[in-house]
């Protein structure tokens, strides 16, 4: 099957789960100084030609994924399963039980990504007629961005090799669409805008909370 909608349940998804190997180096292989290489690349670009909008909704979307990873990480402690996994031979490197370094470092770009999807002038709405003033291109490029990526995790999620491992029946691509992509992405697309306090407060409470979170959980062996 070329696409998995929703998980199955299966006693092999719940096997596969189990067997993860959190931050083990088993698989570790080059690639990963080279896609980290990239990322370092990508970022320093934008900030050696002042395209800080950019970067902060790089860092925006980056910061929301994190928090994502670790409640999904603590849903696996807390329930048996979590919402999403990955499987150890998919991968070089297993940061947190939901995410590889390969799929983490693309999410670190893809807000970066999104906000460069977006017309230059940020304000123009899409498809006003008369009293209806439109879609604002911000929301409009989110819901894009989000319905891809929930896409291509359900191609993910059908690949041979477990690259994502969906264990709950009720867990899938439209909880994926409404409940994670779509944040990720209006973070990404709205907060570079906001005014400067207010954005800066954001993004220094979010990856404080970040910080904070590994830097307690990881040690008490919680994910």
């Amino acid at each position: 099957m070329f696409l998995k909608f929703w998980g199955d349940g299966s006693q092999e998804s719940m096997d596969l789960v189990n067997a993860i190997k959190v931050r083990d180096t088993g698989n570790f292989n080059w690639t990963f100084i080279f896609i980290l290489a990239v990322v370092f690349y990508v970022y320093w670009s934008e900030i050696h030609k002042k395209n800080y909008p950019a970067v902060q909704a790089g860092l925006a979307l980056y910061g929301v994924h994190w928090l994502y990873e670790i409640a999904n990480a603590i849903i696996g402690k807390c329930s048996g399963y979590p919402l999403w996994a990955v499987s150890n031979q998919s991968t070089t490197f297993i940061l947190l039980v939901g995410v590889s370094w390969e799929l983490s470092m693309m999410f670190s770009l893809a807000g970066i990504i999104s906000f460069k999807m977006m017309p230059q002038d940020r304000t123009k709405r899409y498809f006003a007629r008369g009293k209806f003033k439109g879609i604002s291109c911000k929301l409009m490029v989110a819901l894009e961005m989000a319905l891809l990526f929930a896409l291509f995790e359900s191609f993910l999620a059908a690949t041979t090799n477990n690259s994502f491992i969906w264990v709950y029946k009720w867990w899938g691509v439209i909880p994926v669409f409404f409940t994670t992509y779509i944040p990720f992405f209006l973070a990404s697309n709205y907060v570079p805008d906001m005014k400067p306090k207010a954005r800066n407060i954001f993004l220094i409470a979010e990856w404080g909370l970040v910080a904070v979170l590994l830097a307690v959980l990881i040690p008490c062996g919680v994910i």
